[in-house]
């Protein structure tokens, strides 16, 4: 027995001091055995039946010993946690060890074990290595704090352990700060509602200081964490990128991508016309460029945020072409990235460069980095004007090589090049057609399909080429069909003697012996206006088509300013938000850029900023449209705020509800007083009567008036979803009323609802709630509660509201305006005394005076309807005849606004004088 070699031979002896001939370096040696088969699993052994005796090896001195055991120990306490409770009290002895290394090893194996018995046994050992005098047993307990955290929350919250790790960011040593802030990071990810890294500018200092001493993973710590800053000005935006500068030439490209995130993020407050900001663009370019001289895998990475980052300022590496131009032994993923990255650089002084490279690559022998190439040098057509000539004759030298997957490309690129420049190059389509024959794509049949019927004017034999494809019309795909279709009709209205038996055939063909939807659809369509009136038809069919843009594979704005955000990420490399691949809502949290602000001192002007002031917000709603329409005619989709798309600068808008349009018939116009701004004028709505056009909208239980429903997103724009909507108030809470309708032909599920950043901070209180999915052609009406405890920002208008709907299709985007009367609250009846000495106080100058025309009720009917949407009368009196009523109302951010409100009986038109309070200040 004593000469066996076996494991459990060697710990059964080694409880028995009385076997001399066991030496520690022989346990040492078994104990590294069984780690090495408990790390490898070898054929699915199990080792922990040598719990008992292994915890006996702990009570060692050897270093190398205790590591084996404490490795031993994270494996299998979970599998044995009744014994697992022997070794605390060896933890709690080890953690008061006069050896640095065996503090450190003890509190971190105490973390490592997730076993709620001995949970409980590690707070007062980790609260002594928090504070501890070794730097070593510091960072180690930061890092345990978090791991602890992840196994109770609310032991790690009542102990006080967070508090102690706030404090460890002022720590003396740089590696115990970068562990802290990595600790509250991750427990601020899995909490995305705490404010745990409160930072500030003393704080953001001592993180700088930290950062050029640290480890270059605690340097990525610290820089993700400076990436959640918001820096209060330039200035200070500026101070910060100075000394993260120096990390662009770190030899780690981790490090690089972090500090290139931070100066990004802070570049958006940085006035372009600072000598500063053009300074750093050029220091930007050098390690990115030296990103792509890393292994291929780095490079691809390094080549994904890249094209973030040319999409948002490609002036940064405008003058790095050449880096970008494809090596011969680069793998595909690599070459594709790469010449993705030189279109979206291509400009007129290269564009010379960068076309005699894609020739090259369109002779490579991998088929699918030559039709990217073909498809690049549509793109640099389109994209470069100046250039467009000299592509259309590279692409017919390509289609000279006679290389079938060469030609395809190019036809479909050339189409394109035909919808961005038309009438100017249709003097190739006879070598287009020469090549009829050999197209066998569906992309490129179509593509040569729409050029024939789009030019057939010119082609003389155009219903040849048409019926030569009708032939296997029956084989042929979907899109090609759907081409032939309205390829033929245009050749028929530009020819209709020639070809009435064509048409006949393909409509034929279409509605009869289809059972394709989409193209039964499309040919009943077509057969009805040319039957009916061929005149429309010609119209419809013919009209000129816009021109397609320049680029049309570009990230959505507020989707890139998020992802570059998330530079040196997965969802940089996906190009997909965390939220889309990331198993849940939780430790998600939507990021944005900053505002762009002007040099301190000068106003910005360039993009809505954080509302600074009451005052600012509240001068630029008594600023609002208030004039009410003067007949009430439905609004087109493109002349209200039902688009899928910002409103753009002009267009008609609905501010704020005017509270006095009586009974829908009343007329609303500017009194004759200076005090009206000179920018208001006659919208074609205002909906400022709604407060009391009472016969077309609903009641509440308040009395507050609610709009009818209009569409905000049609189907057109959203792939079938249609939203409809409109707000309201009731008791106190907010609402967005929606209906949803499915008109596509497909389910919907998987619903979800964010709000951009607005004036007032309205954001969702509650998901999206779509309890069954959406089938075709179904509506589900849903009442979405709102806060307003969300992102403040001041738009343009005020009560703009930039809505994002996300379902399992895509994500779609619309923008409203919100009728501010919701925001009316119900303590907004103001103390007569309080009211009389602001009333007191307020310029003449902060007047806004409005006149409401042909208005039939009486001083008791207005109070009472005003009173429903929470504008209170404090007082009332008669002036000569004339009912004076004066009024308040709060808003939900604690603005307070006064009016006068004047109604003579026999006149049936009302005066409204609206003040703001002297001081801007929260009154009461």
């Amino acid at each position: 027995m004593e000469k066996s070699c076996g494991l459990g031979c060697v710990f059964g002896k080694l409880a028995c001091p009385r076997l001399p001939e066991h030496s520690q370096q022989q346990v040492t040696l078994c104990l590294g055995a069984t780690v090495e088969k408990m790390t490898l699993d070898m054929a699915g052994t199990c080792l922990s039946a040598l719990f008992p005796d292994v915890v006996n090896c702990m009570q060692t001195d050897n270093l190398e010993l205790k590591k084996l055991v404490y490795l031993y120990l994270m494996n299998y306490a979970k599998s044995q946690p009744d014994m697992a409770i022997m070794a605390v009290n060896t933890f709690v002895k080890d953690c008061e060890d006069p050896n640095p290394l065996i503090r450190a090893l003890a509190v971190r194996t105490m973390g490592c074990i997730r076993v709620d018995k001995i949970t409980e046994y590690l707070c007062e050992p980790l609260r002594k290595c928090l504070k501890d005098e070794d730097p070593y047993v510091r960072k180690t307990a930061a890092v345990c704090v978090a791991k602890l955290h992840d196994i109770n929350a609310q032991l790690v919250e009542d102990q006080g352990f967070l508090d102690t790790l706030k404090d460890l960011i002022s720590d003396s040593n740089p590696m115990v700060v970068a562990n802290a802030v990595a600790a509250l990071s991750e427990i601020a990810e899995s909490h995305p509602s705490s404010n745990l890294l409160d930072l500030n500018p003393q704080s953001i200092n001592k993180l700088l200081t930290a950062l050029n001493e640290c480890t270059e993973w605690g340097q990525i710590f610290i820089l993700d964490c400076l990436a959640n800053y918001m820096p209060k000005d330039d200035r200070e935006a500026q101070s910060i990128c100075e000394r993260v500068t120096p990390r662009l030439s770190h030899a780690n490209s981790a490090v690089v991508l972090s500090a290139v995130k931070v100066l990004m993020k802070f570049m958006e407050m940085l006035s372009k016309d600072l000598d500063y900001y053009g300074t750093l663009l050029k220091k930007l370019a050098p390690p990115l460029v030296t990103l792509l001289s890393a292994e291929p895998e780095l490079q691809y990475v390094a080549l994904r945020n890249i094209n973030l980052i040319v999409q948002k300022r490609p002036e940064i590496l405008k003058h790095e072409m050449k880096v970008f131009f494809v090596k011969y032994n680069d793998p595909i993923y690599v070459k594709l990235e790469k010449l993705d990255i030189m279109i979206r650089l291509a400009s007129q002084a290269n564009i010379a460069q960068v076309l005699a490279e894609l020739k090259e690559y369109a002779t490579e022998v991998d088929v699918d980095f030559v039709r990217k190439a073909v498809r690049a040098i549509g793109r640099c057509a389109i994209k470069v004007e100046q250039s467009a000539e000299r592509c259309v004759s590279t692409l017919l030298d390509l289609i000279q090589t006679k290389v079938n997957y060469v030609v395809q490309e190019a036809i479909v690129v050339i189409k394109d090049i035909f919808r961005k420049y038309p009438n100017k190059y249709e003097s190739v389509i006879a070598t287009l057609c020469e090549n009829l024959d050999s197209l066998d794509e569906p992309e490129a049949r179509a593509a040569m399909i729409w050029i024939v019927g789009e030019y057939a004017e010119r082609i003389d034999n155009a219903d040849e080429l048409l019926e030569s494809f009708l032939e296997g019309f029956h084989d042929e795909s979907t899109q090609v069909q759907l081409q032939l279709l309205t390829a033929i009709v245009k050749l028929f209205l530009k020819k209709p003697t020639e070809t009435q038996e064509l048409v006949q055939q393909v409509l034929s063909l279409a509605t009869q012996d289809s059972d394709n939807p989409d193209l039964r659809d499309r040919g009943y369509i077509y057969w009805r206006l040319l039957s009916t009136d061929p005149v429309a038809a010609k119209e419809v069919v013919l009209a000129e088509k816009p021109l397609i843009s320049e680029e049309t594979d570009l990230i959505e704005p507020t989707l890139l300013d998020e992802l570059i955000c998330y530079i040196g990420t997965l969802a940089s490399v996906y190009h997909k938000p965390p939220s889309a691949f990331v198993e849940g809502s939780r430790g998600v949290v939507h990021k944005s850029l900053p505002p762009r602000t002007a040099p301190s001192g000068v106003q910005a002007a360039e993009q809505p900023a954080v509302i600074p002031t009451q005052g600012d917000l509240l001068g630029d709603l008594l600023n609002l449209d208030l004039v009410c329409p003067r007949a009430r005619t439905p609004l087109s989709p493109s002349a209200s705020s039902s688009s899928s798309s910002p409103l753009p600068c002009g267009a008609p808008h609905n501010p704020l509800p005017c509270p006095l349009q009586m009974g829908g018939g009343g007329t609303f116009a500017p009194a004759p007083s200076t005090a009206v701004p000179a920018t208001l004028g006659a919208p074609l709505s205002s909906g400022l009567g709604d407060l009391f056009d009472l016969t077309g909208g609903v009641g509440t239980l308040s009395g507050s008036y609610v709009a009818p429903k209009t569409v905000w997103l049609p189907a057109m724009k959203a792939k079938g979803l249609e939203i409809s909507g409109t707000f309201s108030r009731q008791v106190g809470s907010i609402s967005m009323d929606l209906v949803l309708t499915n008109k596509a032909l497909q389910v919907m599920s998987d619903f979800a609802i964010q709000f951009n950043r607005n004036s007032f901070g309205l954001a969702p209180a509650a998901p999206l709630q779509v309890h069954a999915p959406l089938a075709p052609n179904q509506s589900v009406e849903i009442s979405l509660p709102l806060n307003t405890v969300g992102s403040v920002m001041k738009m343009d208008p005020l009560n703009n509201l930039q809505v994002a709907v996300k379902n399992n299709i895509d994500v779609f985007y619309f923008s409203t305006l919100y009728p501010l009367h919701i925001l009316f609250v119900e303590d907004g009846k103001m103390e007569r005394q309080m009211f009389l000495a602001t009333w007191k106080d307020i310029a003449n100058e902060n007047e806004a005076q409005f006149q409401i025309k042909d208005c039939s009720l009486n001083a008791d009917a207005v109070s009472s309807k005003l009173q429903g949407s929470n504008i209170f009368t404090i007082a009332k009196r008669n002036v000569e005849g004339q009912d004076m009523l004066y009024q308040s109302l709060k808003l939900t951010n604690g603005i307070w606004v006064l009016a006068e409100l004047r109604i003579q009986p026999s006149n049936p038109s009302f005066t409204v004088r609206v003040f703001p309070p002297p001081s801007w200040v929260h009154v009461g």
